[in-house]
């Protein structure tokens, strides 16, 4: 069950923990040969620094021979690339996943619609990675 909560933003309702749906995705990614550049704590770093958040965590990861081709037409589409997961948990307690839908990068920067499919591989990931 996924949603747009925002122009070409994804959101699915995860059914483990912050961490556990970061673990299972990075686990996810790594099997298929995807490249993970880099995580990041948000609220870890929050707390560092004195501040409270909910748990939320982003995970940056890519496959070059993927991103490659859409940079190659439109460097301008490294703004978007690497791909990033954002998992946070909610006000109620809920954990949520969002991410960029492969289609609207493609359109955001105006490239051959057939290259969508060169991002569009990680999403069954994204979604395995909050159930099962």
């Amino acid at each position: 069950m996924s949603s747009t909560i925002d122009s070409g933003i994804r959101c699915i309702s995860s059914q483990h923990s912050v961490p556990a749906t970061l673990e299972r995705l990075e686990t996810l990614l790594k099997e298929r040969g995807v490249m993970i550049f880099a995580r990041i704590d948000f609220s870890g770093d929050a707390a560092r620094a004195g501040l409270t958040l909910r748990p939320e965590q982003m995970l940056i990861f890519g496959n070059p021979k993927a991103g490659t081709p859409l940079m190659q037409s439109a460097p301008a589409a490294g703004l978007d690339l690497p791909l990033k997961a954002l998992i946070w948990e909610d006000a109620e307690g809920q954990t949520q996943i969002a991410y960029n839908d492969p289609q609207y990068i493609v359109r955001r920067h105006g490239l051959d619609p057939a290259l969508a499919a060169n991002l569009a591989a990680v999403v069954p990931l994204i979604e395995r990675a909050a159930r099962d």
